[in-house]
């Protein structure tokens, strides 16, 4: 495994993806870079926070990951190069292994110092991802038509209101 000194948390290379995990070293194929670590917990007893947890890591349904309350946790920091915000050219160098109830990312190639840590999150994870973006913007356009409806009969009021004050004073 890779020492925790040879990794560093910075700005990742992929767009809208925050913070990523980069070696100071050259890494080996097959190699274990870091292991995923976070409070242990079960699906059913994991803070999902209505979706919007993506730090953690399902090994079973008796075990599961939080990494999301351990800013420490290198490993919440790799990022999927086949996220919602490709870029042409950079692909995933890691993958994730599951080994007696610990989970690693491990190199898929050899990956040079200073690249950036990319994993695979999978398929699901982002169809998960795009289903809660639809909803959210879907709220969003709901929220907006709502708030035009009431623009419109607030507008509607006022002019009702002062068209009833011009008429009391004429009479």
């Amino acid at each position: 495994m890779i020492p925790k000194k040879d990794l560093i948390v910075k700005r990742s290379m992929l767009p809208n993806a925050g913070k990523g995990l980069f070696t100071r070293v050259p890494i080996k194929k097959g190699e274990r870079i870091v292991e995923y670590k976070g409070r242990i917990t079960s699906w059913k007893e994991v803070s999902h926070d209505e979706g919007t947890n993506g730090y953690i890591f399902y090994v079973s349904k008796n075990l599961v990951l939080d990494a999301k309350p351990f800013k420490k946790a290198l490993a919440r920091y790799a990022n999927d190069a086949n996220g919602l915000h490709r870029v042409p050219g950079i692909k995933n160098n890691a993958t994730y292994e599951v080994d007696k109830g610990h989970v690693y990312i491990k190199a898929t190639k050899n990956i040079q110092a200073g690249s950036e840590i990319l994993v695979d999150y999978g398929k699901e994870y982002w169809d998960v991802i795009r289903y809660n973006k639809r909803i959210d913007e879907e709220v969003n356009h709901q929220m907006k038509k709502q708030t035009a409806r009431k623009k419109k009969t607030s507008s509607k009021n006022s002019i009702v209101r002062r068209l009833n004050q011009r008429h009391k004073k004429a009479a």
